[in-house]
């Protein structure tokens, strides 16, 4: 008797570690497509899966004491990221957390993606996917990738010295031929902000 697509994509998880997203594209060599919607759907009823939004899945992984851990919003965007092989920037608060400007974790975040636009629920928050000029893509250093959008959210007449103290202290992590290149496609107030920075590194 042939194995039902339900147990040939439960197999087929189970060869992955606890913790991974899935998508329904990634069983499409199984089954139609209405086939495996209707698996995934019945795996999650039967607890073999969790449900993060429509058509994300979760293999989920426990705790023994947290119970089920739930990926982070990022996690969940980087995997949405991988399965359409965009590229995502992150922006807003989100950047300045990663810079370490701010501790707030935003509940609703917003990436620059090469991809195409759309929102995602994701249990008490959102991931939004804006479409980018391709310019903001040439920039090489993903660490200036996140001053640019660090500095942006703030605002250029929000620049205190603790921030330029934390830029000077990024930017000492990037090569400075990398850092030449990618300030002549920044917005002019943010290039000269970088290269003050660099200037008083040594200071």
């Amino acid at each position: 008797m042939p194995e039902s697509i339900e147990n040939r994509v439960k197999n087929k998880i189970s060869n992955y570690k606890r913790g991974k997203i899935f998508f329904p594209s990634d069983f499409t060599k199984l089954g139609s497509s209405t086939a495996i919607r209707q698996a995934l759907n019945r795996l999650e009823e039967d607890g073999f899966l969790t449900r993060l939004a429509h058509g994300i899945y979760l293999y989920p992984k426990e705790h023994p004491i947290l119970g089920e851990l739930i990926p982070t919003t990022e996690e969940i965007a980087l995997a949405i990221a991988k399965r359409d092989k965009a590229r995502i920037i992150p922006t807003g608060n989100q950047s300045l957390n990663k810079l370490g400007l701010s501790t707030q974790v935003p509940m609703n975040i917003v990436y620059l993606t090469d991809g195409s636009s759309r929102s995602i629920k994701i249990n008490n928050g959102s991931i939004k996917f804006k479409t980018a000029s391709p310019k903001i893509f040439s920039v090489k250093s993903d660490k200036i990738i996140l001053i640019i959008q660090a500095l942006k959210q703030l605002g250029k007449e929000n620049i205190t010295p603790k921030v330029r103290q934390k830029i000077k202290e990024v930017l000492k992590q990037v090569d400075p031929e990398v850092i030449q290149k990618d300030i002549q496609l920044v917005p002019v107030w943010i290039n000269q902000i970088i290269k003050e920075s660099v200037e008083n590194s040594d200071e």
